[in-house]
């Protein structure tokens, strides 16, 4: 399709589906989360896909939501967007062969959600992963919380989130988060290695392995998933947040008041 927003290609019992709207550092809307979910299902019923690899192409894996998009939504809007979201994240989450986030630069917001829904991180060694929702007022709403503090531990993760500072793949390969970090020239080849390695395993076995895995201590408390939502739509509702999402669209960065290792730091 020529207005895709994905590329989805199996090879060798591994599907890769790469995120593509690289001009927008891979930033998703609506239109992308759909048709992620579509390839996720697609991948799901086809028997010859052992292994599924998320990435993204040019210099993102994902810079998070499309901020353009939340800009022009109310409150209805928004919880829409979000609902949607939940639903991707679900479906990687419930995919029942390994997931691989493949991390080949900025992982952000919604998009280090998405790597955190993966059963494994793989990164380049000038990837950059963060959570800097509260530099716009806002709180990550698919899970990010959750899941890093299960993955980092409580006051690592609490750091990152609270302060939204983008974090570099080698500190969170040391805290247990990312499984190998490679270079950057020789990413692309070293991941489809390492996915070749885990497709050629027992299917079976794989798949039971990740089930088994997530339960109990991997397993996210669906309550827990609604007050996260509940919290972000009164965040968005915020005068602040508002202003905030306002200025980012019009690129008034002293409205924002961008530190080091913000969201300005995309534009660059």
């Amino acid at each position: 399709m020529s207005d895709s927003l994905i590329n989805y290609a199996v090879r060798g019992g591994v599907a890769k589906l790469t995120f593509n709207r690289p001009h927008q550092l891979n930033a998703m809307n609506t239109r992308m989360m759909e048709q992620i979910i579509a390839a996720l299902k697609q991948m799901q019923a086809d028997d010859a896909v052992h292994v599924g690899i998320l990435t993204g192409a040019g210099k993102a894996f994902m810079a998070g939501a499309d901020i353009k998009e939340y800009a022009n939504c109310d409150a209805a809007g928004f919880r829409a967007f979000q609902r949607q979201a939940a639903v991707l994240y679900s479906a990687i989450c419930d995919c029942p062969q390994p997931m691989l986030a493949a991390v080949n630069g900025y992982a952000l917001g919604g998009g280090f959600e998405i790597a955190l829904a993966c059963d494994l991180i793989l990164a380049s060694d000038n990837a950059k992963l963060g959570l800097p929702e509260i530099k716009i007022g806002l709180i990550p709403g698919g899970g990010g919380t959750l899941r890093l503090a299960q993955a980092v531990g409580h006051h690592r993760a609490m750091d990152m989130v609270m302060t939204g500072r983008f974090v570099e793949a080698s500190e969170l390969c040391r805290a247990g988060l990312i499984s190998h970090v490679y270079a950057a020239e020789d990413f692309e080849e070293a991941v489809d290695s390492y996915a070749g390695q885990l497709a050629s395993q027992p299917p079976l076995t794989l798949r039971a392995i990740k089930r088994l895995a997530r339960y109990p201590a991997g397993a996210i408390e669906p309550a827990w998933l609604k007050e996260e939502a509940l919290a972000l739509e009164q965040a968005f509702t915020a005068p602040q947040a508002r202003a905030c999402i306002a200025a980012f669209q019009n690129k008034d960065q002293d409205d924002v008041r961008p530190r080091a290792g913000s969201v300005s730091e995309l534009s660059r």
